[in-house]
Order: structure tokens, then C-alpha cells, then sequence
């Protein structure tokens, strides 16, 4: 038992040693590990065209929106002209927090490009 014991374990040394190296530093080019693969121009050339109509897409529904945007202020400042000081009515306050609420959208979308 313990003559097979002793190249057993040598056997093991070994073979698992280069395995652990390994592991332990994978190789950085090797696209299991995180490394970026090189993209052929194919590729790239795909890619940038739908960066190029996602953006387009993206100023089209800005320009809906802005224009949706001042008609809404339009809309708001009509409620304000007809309202005196002591009403205002609950459509000015509804229209405030639809503008708001684009506003909103309008300028997250103008931070994000593709």
C-alpha cells in the first residue's frame, strides 16, 4: 500500500501544480476572464450603425417631447392667466406635475447617448 501510495501522490504534485498556476494566474487576453476580444471591422462597423440609429431614434423622441413640453407650458400658463389669487385650480397643479414629470424624461435622455 505504501508503494502506491508515494508515486500516487507524485503523480498528483505533479499534475495539479501546473493546473493551480494556471488558475491562479489565468491568462489576461483570455476572453473567459473579463479580457475585451478584438472586434473585427465587420463588427465595429455593425455596431456603430446601431449607435448611429439609436441615437437618431433618441433626438426624435426629444423633439416629440420638447414639443410636447412647451405646449404643456402653454397649456399651464393659460390655467394661470384665467386663476386669480385666490383660486387655482386643480388642473394648474396636474399640468404642473405632467410638465414636471417630462421635464424629467427630456433631460434624462439628453444626458444618455449611444
Amino acid at each position: 500500500m505504501r508503494n502506491l501510495l508515494i508515486p500516487t501522490f507524485a503523480f498528483l504534485v505533479l499534475f495539479l501544480s501546473p493546473l493551480t498556476a494556471q488558475l491562479q494566474n489565468p491568462n489576461p487576453r483570455d476572453p473567459q476572464f473579463g479580457a475585451e476580444r478584438q472586434k473585427d471591422p465587420t463588427e465595429e462597423k455593425l455596431e456603430h450603425q446601431r449607435e448611429k440609429a439609436m441615437n437618431k431614434q433618441r433626438q426624435v423622441a426629444l423633439q416629440k417631447d420638447t414639443d410636447h413640453l412647451l405646449e404643456l407650458a402653454t397649456q399651464l400658463k393659460e390655467y394661470v392667466d384665467k386663476s386669480n389669487e385666490h383660486t387655482l385650480s386643480l388642473d394648474v397643479v396636474k399640468k404642473a406635475e405632467e410638465i414636471e414629470k417630462l421635464a424629467r424624461s427630456v433631460k434624462e435622455k439628453m444626458k444618455g447617448s449611444y
